[in-house]
Formats: structure tokens, C-alpha cells, sequence
């Protein structure tokens, strides 16, 4: 069965963002406003023109919502014939982002934050008193509204939130991604315009500008090459005053601070990952390559494909995303495929509740992963790279359009990269609101346009991933850790580090500390160490290690070491590097009641397990809010079965982590006792 739009026709407005994005339709079948004779005798497409453009469709919604704020019936009916897929499909992929909508909505949406780190910081009665000083959410007032939201990735500066404006913003960005250099050239499409030459720390609008100066404010039309879709602004620390004020008037939004006000560490020596994060002009490719940059790739071309990949098997990575698997045979098994093309897919969808790591690399070292990259591609056999970005992120959105554009324009990118012969490309593809895209089978999904949900395990990525061909993805954070492998050697960064965790490791720190913010230590070091350095509380209830799909740890508990196999032996784990301390005025079963909110609402529903298993968990803490001992044990006791069946039988991470905070709060911390 399909869904028919039969008396839904876009608006001039919508037709307008689609083809910004697609180019104008080349025929009647295609969404032309009439048929040609031509139209009539022979009809183009089909079934392979569906499969050639269906990875269109997550950038075409992204473009319609953008404009108008939401996808009307005629809009989805005018993207379904520009890319032959069908209504129901279509449909399907548009309800399953959060920040979409499928019905009328203000032009002005503020999401505002109540996940883990903001809700320690007092995000409930923010809404609180959002709801009785503005509007009850979701309510239309004064052309604006605003909704709660998952993890915005600003727990630094919690509470949060994030105000975006749809409309046209002058000038036009881009009208394509570039031609992929591995499959069949699209439609022909204007060249992106080269970003000018400027001097150094200028001001660009795209986020640039010296550091610590505050320039480069988030909304601003970034240069050239560097498209803004639409209007944002980040309010952060939120207050009522401040969010009513930027709803009203996005103009009088605060300016977003630089992204060295996360890294407390900002400038000290010593920083491998963080060493240009407030030291260099993150638009400025001749500061980044003035600062060591491109160092790596020269080194990559000298040792070829297999001598990369050796280094970093020499050197240990493994994979900073919490499963914390081999880098270098990821990229052997890749290399080792012969079935072509080969991609390379960077996960910068970190939407672990209290993660914002790869966002402030990405913000304030563009540059390194456009190259860590390029690396990895030539090592891989990858002539085309995909970056999945969160949809939150737009000044990172910005600040990458750009480095992209100038590194293509200095040939560092494209046909033939500093005159070795090797061609690779990278484009962008925005997420839209959802934590189960983080899972690397269910990003491939999304890049080709259906729904983000996890695929079965075998075949691996490696084998069969992004269209069907070998792919490696890694995450941000893995990716740079690569330059100071060539840069240094695979030795000296062995010799950092500890046991099978070597090199540095950046730490996530937000709650009731201090100073909030980024942190780079050696694997090995301490979690006191840690907390030391920003700041403990002094009624220090407990720690919550990996996030929501992490373990908690009591205060007596300090010593651990922040490594892989440290935190595995103590009964937790480091995951993706959050650290989120909570001190006594912290409501620990609220925070568990958030959790398990949390994974029901992220959970894809593709398997029943999950599905149902994350539902059974929130009402079993909804029953026992307030209960304690026998009261609850009933209760305790359903949730240990179900998070068993979860972690068994679940198709992904995300249902078989779902039980995990819970576990370890009733079991280490006393909770319900």
C-alpha cells in the first residue's frame, strides 16, 4: 500500500528548496511543471534512477524543513517525484527524525535540552518556568514554539538550548555536494565558489576570527563555499529571560562563546588532540598548515596504503566510540576487499547524553579530520568520504563547509591530491535528531535515504556497507588520533598510554563540577585526577562513566583507571568518554527515570526486544519513584529480566545498553534500597 498526495501541491517556496538542492526538474515526470512531447512518448527513470538518486532524499527533507520550518503533503509529493520514490517510503524516513515535522509548526523552533547533564543542572524547572512565563511546549506563540529535546551536546554550558529559524538566507549556499569521484557524476550543478584569500584570524563568518574573541557568531552566513540552510543561535547557559528574548528576536541571541571555552586545558603543553583548540584560527588552512598540518598526509604518501595501515596497527588504536575496536584492522579489512568502490564514513553523530567532544574538534580544528580523513581514505582505497554530522551542530556544519571548500580549492582535495595521483572527496551529510544513527549500519541507511535503522551483523561494514560496497567508520575523535601516529610514529605513540590503551583519551566532563569542559589526559591516569582538575563537588554522590548507555561509580571507587580494559575490570565502562558527576541534590531515581525515557524514545523499534523492552523499563521506574526495599523489589526484579532479554536478543548497542545505568545504580549505588 502506498500514500497518495492527489490534491497536494507545493508551494513556489518548496519547489524552490528542492531545487536549489537537485538542480531544476529535467522533465515532466520528474516534477516539470509540464510534459513535453518528448515526456509523452518515452518516460525516463524507473527503478535504477530510484536507487541512483534515493540517497537524495535525507538532503532534500533537511532543505524543505529548513525553508518553511516543517514538510507539508505537497512538498513530500514534489521531493517523491524529483527522486521516484514512493510517498509511504518517503513518509517513513520523514517521522523517524525528531527534528522534522510532518505537520505545521512556527518558523522559529527552540529546543531546549532535558537530558542527562542539563537536567542536573536544573533543566526541569527551566521548562518549568518556560511553560507558565512564555508557553506551554509546543504551543504557537508569537510566530515561535518550543520542545524538549535529547541532548543538544553543549553539557558544558548546561542548561541548554538551541534556537533554529527556518527561512532563505542570503546569499544561496551551494546548490550540490560535489560530484563523487567513485560512482557516476550526478546532474551537473554550479561549482561552489572558492572561499577568498584573507589574512589571518579575519573575521569570516563561518565561525572564524581570533581566539577568544567571540567572533564568528553561530548563524551568521559563513564564507563562501560554506552554506547556512537556516538561522540558529545557541543559548547556553539558558535562562527564561534569555530564551524568551532570542525566540522573540534571534538577532538579540547572545553570542556563542569560542570553542576553547571548553577546553579548560586551552593552550597548555603537552595537548596532542587539543593542541590547536584556541591557538589557531580554525577557518585558516595556511594557519593549520603553519602549525604542522598536512604533515601526516605527506608521510601517508611516502609509506603508501600498507605502511599507513601498519602504523597504526604498531601504534594500538582503537576505536574512541566505546567499542573500542582495532583501528588498523578495520582499515586492513577494507583495503582488503575486492569488490569497488570503497567509502570511508565518519561518525560525527555523537548523541550520547553528556558527549561533546567531537563537536569542539570539529568547531576548533576543522582542518585535522578533513585531513585524518584523507589519510584514512588513501589508506582504505576510498576515493569518496562521507562526514554524518548531528543536525545539532551547525556551527560545526559551517566551520567544516568551509575547511572542505579551501582544502579543495588548495588542491588538497579532489581529482589529484598534492600531485600524487590519488583522488578523494568528502561531503557532508546532516543528521536529523536521532541517537540510533550513531549505530554504523543504521548511518548507511540514512545516508542512502531510509530509515535509520541498524542492519543484522554479518555481513560487516567491511564487507558490505555504505551502497552495498566495503566501508570503514570511525568517529571524530579516532580519526585525529591518526596525524599524531605519522607525525610522531607509531613508537613514540605506543609509548603514551597504558596496557592496550595507548595515546591520549578526551574526557567529557559536565555536572556539579567546577569547570565543566574537554579533557585531555594519557589512557592510565585516574579518575580523581580527573575530577581534580575540574573541580569535585564536596558531597560527591556518584559518577556516571559512558553515558546513558554507560555505569555509574560510588565516591570510594576515584582510583579506577581511565582506560579500556581498567574500567572493564572494575565493572564499568569508559565508553565515549563522559564523565557526568552528580552531588546530593541530585535526584538519583529522576536521573534513571530520564535514562530509560530516553532509550524508549531513541529505541528505532525494528526489533521487539527493544522495542518493547525500553517501554517495560520506564514503567517499571515510574512504579517505583518513590518506593524503596519490598516495595520495590517486584519491580527490580522485572527489569533485571527484561534488561536481560534486551542485552541478549537486541540487534544493536542501543538495547543491549539500555539496562546498563540502571543496573549499575541499583547494584552499586544503593538505589531503591
Amino acid at each position: 500500500m502506498d500514500l497518495k498526495y492527489p490534491d497536494a501541491v507545493a508551494t513556489d517556496a518548496e519547489r524552490k528548496a528542492v531545487d536549489g538542492l537537485l538542480g531544476p526538474p529535467p522533465s515532466g515526470w520528474e516534477g516539470g511543471a509540464t510534459r513535453s512531447d518528448e515526456d509523452l512518448r518515452w518516460a525516463r527513470g524507473g527503478a535504477s534512477a530510484a536507487k541512483d538518486r534515493r540517497d537524495q532524499l535525507l538532503p532534500a527533507l533537511h532543505a524543505v524543513n529548513d525553508r518553511i520550518g516543517w514538510i507539508s503533503e505537497g512538498a513530500l509529493g514534489y521531493i517523491c517525484r524529483r527522486l521516484t520514490v514512493a510517498p509511504a517510503e518517503a513518509y517513513g524516513v520523514a517521522t523517524f527524525y525528531a527534528m522534522f515535522s510532518v505537520r505545521p509548526r512556527p518558523a522559529k523552533v527552540l529546543h531546549v535540552c532535558t537530558d542527562l547533564a542539563c537536567a542536573a543542572r536544573g533543566a526541569a524547572a527551566l521548562c518549568a518556568d518556560l511553560t507558565t512565563g512564555f508557553a506551554p511546549a509546543g504551543t504557537a506563540t508569537d510566530g515561535a514554539t518550543w520542545q524538549e529535546s535529547p541532548c543538544l551536546g553543549l553539557c558544558e554550558r548546561a542548561p541548554a538550548a538551541l534556537l533554529i529559524q527556518a527561512g532563505e538566507q542570503p546569499p544561496p549556499a551551494c546548490p550540490s555536494p560535489p560530484a563523487r569521484l567513485s560512482t557516476p557524476a550526478r546532474a551537473s550543478a554550479p561549482a561552489c565558489p572558492s572561499p577568498p584569500a584573507r589574512p589571518a584570524f579575519e573575521d569570516r563568518g563561518c565561525g572564524g576570527g581570533a581566539p577568544g574573541s567571540g567572533k564568528g557568531r553561530v548563524g551568521e552566513q559563513p564564507a563562501a563555499g560554506a552554506p547556512t540552510p537556516h538561522r540558529t543561535a545557541v543559548i547556553a547557559p539558558a535562562s527564561v529571560e534569555a530564551l524568551a528574548t532570542a525566540t522573540r528576536s534571534p538577532d538579540a541571541a547572545p553570542t556563542e562563546p569560542p570553542p576553547e571555552s571548553a577546553v579548560p586545558q586551552a593552550g597548555a603543553p603537552g595537548l596532542v588532540l587539543l593542541k590547536r583548540i584556541g591557538t589557531t584560527d580554525p577557518a585558516s588552512l595556511d594557519d593549520y598548515r603553519a602549525s604542522g598540518g598536512y604533515t601526516a598526509l605527506r608521510r601517508a604518501f611516502a609509506l603508501g596504503p600498507a605502511g599507513v595501515i601498519r602504523e597504526v596497527l604498531d601504534a594500538g588504536l582503537v576505536g574512541r566510540g566505546g567499542a573500542a575496536f582495532p583501528t588498523g584492522r578495520k582499515w586492513e579489512a577494507t583495503a582488503a576487499q575486492p569488490d569497488t568502490p570503497h567509502y570511508l564514513v565518519c561518525n560525527a553523530d555523537e548523541s550520547e547524553p553528556g558527549t561533546f567532544k567531537d563537536r569542539v574538534l570539529m568547531e576548533g580544528d576543522p582542518y585535522a579530520l578533513v585531513e585524518a580523513m584523507t589519510v584514512a581514505g588513501y589508506a582504505t582505497g576510498a576515493r569518496q568520504g562521507f562526514i554524518y554530522l548531528r543536525g545539532e551542530y551547525p556551527r560545526a556544519y559551517a566551520r567544516l563547509s568551509h575547511a572542505l571548500a579551501a582544502a579543495r580549492t588548495r588542491g588538497l582535495l579532489g581529482p589529484d591530491i598534492l600531485g600524487q595521483g590519488y583522488a578523494f572527496d568528502i561531503e557532508i551529510r546532516r543528521g536529523a535528531g536521532a541517537y540510533i544513527c550513531g549505530e554504523e549500519t543504521a548511518i548507511f541507511n540514512s545516508i542512502e535515504g531510509q530509515r535509520g535503522e541498524p542492519r543484522s551483523k554479518p555481513p560487516f561494514p567491511v564487507e558490505k556497507g555504505l551502497f552495498g560496497k566495503p566501508t570503514a567508520v570511525n568517529n571524530v575523535e579516532t580519526l585525529v588520533n591518526v596525524l599524531p601516529i605519522l607525525e610522531h610514529g607509531a613508537g613514540a605513540y605506543a609509548a603514551t598510554g597504558s596496557g592496550t590503551s595507548t595515546g591520549t583519551k578526551l574526557f567529557c566532563v559536565s555536572g556539579q563540577v567546577t569547570v565543566p569542559g574537554v579533557y585531555e589526559l594519557p589512557f592510565g591516569a585516574s579518575l580523581r585526577e580527573l575530577l581534580e582538575l575540574a573541580g569535585p563537588p564536596q558531597d560527591l554522590r556518584a559518577v556516571l562513566l559512558g553515558g546513558a548507555a554507560g555505569g555509574f561509580v560510588r565516591p570510594d571507587e576515584l582510583d579506577i583507571p581511565l582506560t579500556f580494559e581498567g574500567t572493564r575490570a572494575a565493572g564499568t565502562t569508559l565508553g565515549s568518554g563522559v564523565v557526568l558527576v552528580l552531588d546530593g541534590s541530585v535526584e538519583l531515581p529522576r536521573i534513571l527515570l530520564r535514562i530509560a525515557e530516553f532509550f524508549r524514545d531513541e529505541s528505532c523499534g525494528q526489533c521487539v526486544p527493544c522495542r518493547i523492552g525500553t517501554v517495560r523499563q520506564e514503567e517499571a521506574l515510574h512504579r517505583i519513584m518513590d518506593r524503596t526495599g519490598a516495595a520495590a523489589a517486584d519491580d527490580i526484579a522485572l527489569m533485571r529480566e527484561v534488561g536481560q532479554a534486551m542485552r541478549d536478543a537486541s540487534i544493536c548497542g542501543l538495547g543491549q545498553t539500555a539496562w546498563n545505568a540502571v543496573e549499575s545504580a541499583i547494584d552499586r549505588l544503593g538505589v531503591y534500597k
